[in-house]
């Protein structure tokens, strides 16, 4: 049985790319995937068109606003780039499909659009980076053809072996946490207005897999240091 993954597709721009995407993901048994800003109707007779045999796949695609919201509750996001020379350095596909089925919580798989891929920014909301490793002459791939080879890795993978029964933390689990650092960070003015966020803190999080009882400790352990922070140090009294 195919490890089951959420394909997340970044502003796709091409209603043919769908189509084919969506008969793609029936041939190799997955089905759950949504759209983010798609600039036309996900009805349109051009993806329906390619869709042969898929138009349950094709009608079933959630559509979404943002990145953040579309991976909300998944524990392992993982964005794909065409770039060789990228940080951390990229997965291939069979061994995504390996670490994918020894997760217990929600997998994401995140397409950039045809054009220029996932963005800076979308990127770093990753956990974990995948590649194709295709040939540096021709190094890009149509977006449904590399939808095709993961939902074929996916599908020739070990099956599903989760590590142990902690639950992972969601994206946003992380998010909640990320904003609590990085509020207790500007208070004491080691981040700043105009600089750089914490999110280069929180990437080893991001990266490590935490569980929600890991992340609830940490929580703790933050509100707490910005509660000692907000009384008067009794070095404070001594003259």
């Amino acid at each position: 049985m195919p490890i089951p993954v959420r394909f997340v597709l970044v502003h796709p721009r091409t209603p043919e790319n769908l189509g084919a995407a969506a008969r793609a993901l029936k041939n190799f048994g997955q089905h759950e995937w949504t759209w983010i800003r798609p600039p036309w109707s996900p009805d349109d007779a051009r993806a329906r068109t390619l869709a042969v045999g898929a138009e349950d796949v094709l009608a079933s695609a959630r559509l979404g606003a943002s990145l953040e919201e579309a991976v909300a509750d998944c524990s392992w996001v993982v964005g794909t780039s065409g770039r060789a020379k990228v940080r951390p350095v990229p997965l291939d596909p069979e061994a995504f499909a390996e670490e994918a089925a020894r997760r217990s919580g929600r997998v994401a798989l995140v397409f950039g659009d045809e054009r220029t891929g996932l963005g800076r920014e979308d990127l770093a909301r990753c956990h974990a980076l995948t590649r194709i490793p295709s040939d540096a002459r021709q190094p890009s791939l149509n977006l449904a053809q590399a939808i095709c080879v993961y939902a074929y890795a996916l599908a020739r993978g070990p099956g599903r072996r989760v590590r142990d029964a902690s639950r992972p933390g969601t994206d946003a689990d992380l998010r909640r946490l990320e904003a609590l650092l990085e509020q207790l960070l500007r208070g004491v003015r080691f981040v700043r207005p105009g600089r750089p966020g914490v999110a280069p803190l929180v990437v080893p999080w991001r990266r490590s897999g935490l569980t929600r009882t890991e992340i609830r400790l940490w929580e703790s352990a933050i509100r707490t240091v910005a509660r000692s922070l907000g009384k008067p140090s009794d070095d404070a009294h001594l003259s």
